[in-house]
């Protein structure tokens, strides 16, 4: 079984944000989501909602970004 960075979406209110993607990014995009549904055993209707997690997630892992944000003068991360 495939280990993927992802896992099934939580349903969240959401704030709208209009992205261009290049069309490979997008075809990349499609392929994650068929991989994701099969993994989860739940369909990704549309692959455009797995961008905020994969977002969410590179955040999450960037050392330096986190570094960055505890750093002098930082505030905790708000919820």
């Amino acid at each position: 079984m495939t280990k993927l960075k992802l896992g099934a979406l939580e349903d969240d209110k959401p704030v709208k944000v209009t992205v261009e993607l290049p069309a490979a990014v997008h075809r990349q995009l499609v392929a994650y989501a068929d991989v994701l549904a099969r993994e989860t055993g739940k369909p990704v209707p549309d692959p455009a909602k797995l961008i905020a997690p994969m977002i969410e997630r590179f955040m999450a892992t960037d050392r330096a970004f986190g570094k960055a944000r505890r750093g002098p003068g930082s505030r905790p991360p708000q919820p």
